[in-house]
């Protein structure tokens, strides 16, 4: 796997072809490359054209590696801006060659650093940045940081699961199941990789979807496991029973989880489809742990699976578990009912205001900036945004189409350009063959901004000489912004349709899995707002350990809208299916919702505050967006448990009554001949009627 500064292009825009006609024309990536600052020993006069020895022998070494194509410093630019203010430090920038597929622009990077460091003279005066040195430098940090998070999070997930599943032995299978889940996915990413370059934040992805999925699908069928052996049934009988209801439950919402990210393949940057196989090999991980070796091992434990437990322990489990009446949830859900309107606008209003703060979104891509002040790229950048404004660690590259006598007109072109608002400086145009001519524009706003993005379209709106497209950081990250919302509402329209055809697959109504649509936007709204909140406006950074960069990652944000659907669907089909099996069984409508909310309220309370761990976990991690991602996730899962599982859809399930399972004639007789042989169809023992109320049963039990 790769991280690669193109990992957020979309290859059809006219940025991106620009730079592939570069290179064919020049050998250079204008994409990469290297941004080298170097602490001079004395200080320099720019104006006299003359390089100091320190940064002669800095830029000998740098011309000297196989993949430089090209040094500019103040002298080559004739740029004294390249020099800071008072003369002690200055810049320059060295453009590459393209890379390999694989790790040869690790190798290049180390050889460089160790390079400089093997200098006495350079060696604490010259530092690496730029994008090629940020992509490596990122690549690193994101796996440094990912063992470290997951370092914390399985002892304490193990702990946790000690006292949820009330058992060691029983504690374990989750574990063993995430094993298996991110095993199966790692396997499946591999053979992509032979056909595919895929992007390294993956694994980011694969490791706490894995154990998150693996813990709630775990839980789910052995807290029905032990609640069938209670009953009274035989290990096999029980097996079977847990597979018909909840291993029935758990595939629907592992499909759910996988169809919704695969959405995310819709999409041309390889951050993002890369994000979508990996989240789609995860689920079908987890799915074949718990459909195929988890009743395997529960056939083969039978009453064991309780082990290693303290009979306190196993007395609360019992107690816990409940017979579907009398119970905290139970007794919740009936007070949420008896007052539906106000609960539901208290919910709403709370998830309001909790999304507020999305009016004022605003967007950044990822690049130098995003790098923390303690690596290296992220030092040079921040160092040349403070002591060299309008420098040339991030130009816009304009490329001509022009024939070799073109000079003195681009040069006219040039010096128009200079006069905009925004633009700090334009160096002299140069051939770069094959018929085309690079002007390069310094911007005075970084160049992920809106003021840039501003610049941009001033700069685009000066008539050219000859044919000229935009490139670089700010016109790749244009093409890009472009790119998404192209593509954005395809990937809506996918995720809300699987949603809506699973959910109808699984309850036979069309209320239920539309109010699932509305309430999980309202979960991600919420989400996003909160984001807003901490990252955007800063909030929280002193404690979460970022910089805030006053805007939030597009690409990052697209992905948290698939895995927050996903696991708001996912604790949908958990409740759904409980409530419908009440329902199925004869229960009045409210009481099936009481009883189906005490029989798997905890359970998914517990899972979701379980999921929580790993993918709260990365917000340790030193790459913002990578926080952001884990932040994000965490928070639509409890806004998901509380403010909607367990005030929103009890009380609006309330309120619709029996019209929660209406559908249209024919799809109510297309689910029956074709779906209903997904329904639960066993005979179990007559429902028990709440304390004070009469049982309504159909002769099955619940």
């Amino acid at each position: 796997m790769t991280m690669g500064v193109d990992d957020y292009d979309d290859s059809a825009s006219a940025a991106v072809e620009v730079l592939e006609d570069v290179e064919r024309a020049s050998g250079a990536n204008l994409e990469q490359g290297y941004v080298v600052l170097v602490e001079l020993d004395r200080p320099v006069d720019p104006a006299s054209q003359k390089r100091p020895e320190l940064l002669r022998r800095a830029v000998e070494l740098i011309e000297k590696r196989p993949e430089v194509a090209g040094v500019t410093d103040f002298v080559s630019a004739g740029n004294p801006a390249m020099v800071r203010e008072d003369g002690r430090s200055t810049y320059f920038v060295a453009t590459v060659r393209g890379f390999e597929p694989g790790d040869a622009v690790t190798k290049a990077v180390t050889s460089t650093q160790d390079a400089i460091n093997a200098d006495e003279q350079l060696r604490d005066r010259v530092t690496l940045g730029g994008p090629t040195t940020s992509n490596v430098e990122a690549s690193a940090i994101s796996s440094e940081d990912l063992g470290k998070a997951e370092a914390l999070a399985f002892p304490l997930l193990l702990i946790l699961l000690l006292f949820i599943f009330r058992g060691v032995i029983a504690a374990l299978i989750p574990l063993g199941g995430a094993l298996v889940s991110i095993a199966v996915a790692l396997g499946v990413l591999g053979g992509v990789m032979t056909v595919l370059d895929l992007s390294v934040f993956a694994l980011n992805l694969v490791m706490a979807l894995g154990i998150g999925l693996s813990i709630d699908f775990s839980l789910l069928i052995i807290s029905r496991f032990r609640e069938e052996l209670r009953l009274g049934h035989g290990v096999h009988e029980a097996v079977g029973r847990t597979m018909r209801t909840a291993g029935r439950t758990v595939l629907f919402s592992g499909l759910t989880v996988a169809v919704a990210l695969a959405s995310l393949l819709v999409f041309p940057q390889r951050f993002l489809y890369t994000m979508g196989i990996a989240g789609i090999a995860t689920s079908l991980g987890a799915l074949l742990f718990a459909l195929l070796a988890l009743p395997a091992l529960l056939t083969v434990l039978g009453e064991r699976i309780n082990a290693w437990a303290p009979k306190s322990w196993q007395r609360a489990q019992e107690r816990g578990a409940g017979n579907g009446s009398g119970g905290r949830w139970y007794r919740f859900s009936h007070g949420v009912m008896r007052r539906p309107v106000s609960a539901a606008v208290a919910a709403g209003a709370v998830l309001v205001v909790l999304a507020l703060p999305v009016l004022g979104i605003r967007f950044t891509g990822i690049d130098s900036a995003s790098m923390p002040e303690d690596s290296d790229a992220g030092r040079v950048y921040a160092t040349l945004e403070k002591d060299f404004p309008g420098s040339l660690q991030s130009p816009v590259h304009l490329i001509s189409e022009a024939p070799k006598e073109a000079g003195a007109e681009l040069t006219a072109y040039g010096e128009r350009l200079a006069r905009l608002d925004g633009v700090a400086a334009v160096t002299a145009p140069r051939p770069i063959g094959d018929g085309m001519w690079e002007t390069q524009v310094a911007l005075e706003d970084a160049p992920l901004s809106l003021d840039a993005q501003d610049t941009l379209d001033a700069i685009e709106s000066v008539r050219a000489p000859y044919p000229t497209v935009p490139t670089g950081n700010t016109a790749l990250y244009d093409a890009m912004m472009t790119s998404l919302g192209d593509h954005l509402p395809l990937s809506i329209g996918l995720m809300s349709l699987t949603t809506l055809l699973i959910l109808f697959a699984m309850t036979g109504s069309v209320v239920l899995p539309l109010k699932a649509v509305v309430t999980n936007l309202l979960t991600l709204a919420g989400t996003f707002g909160l984001l807003v909140f901490v990252f955007q406006d800063g909030h929280l950074s002193g404690a979460l350990g970022f910089t805030d960069q006053g805007a939030l990652q597009p690409t990052m944000l697209i992905i948290l809208l698939a895995v927050a659907l996903a696991m708001s669907t996912d604790y949908t089909v958990f409740l759904f299916s409980r409530i419908k099996e009440g329902v199925d069984h004869g229960l009045p409508d409210r009481e099936a919702i009481a009883t189906g909310l005490e029989k798997v309220g905890r359970t998914v309370t517990l899972a979701a505050v379980l999921f929580c761990i790993p993918m709260g976990a990365l917000v340790l991690s030193r790459l913002i967006f990578i926080k952001q991602l884990g932040f994000g996730t965490a928070a639509s899962v409890v806004i998901d448990a509380t403010l909607v599982r367990a005030l929103l859809v009890p009380s609006l399930m309330a309120l619709f009554g029996k019209a929660n399972w209406w559908a249209p004639g024919p799809l109510r007789r297309f689910h029956q001949r074709f779906l209903s042989g997904l329904q639960e169809r066993d005979e179990p023992a007559p429902p028990v009627a709440a304390p004070g109320r009469t049982a309504v049963s159909s002769g099955r039990e619940v």
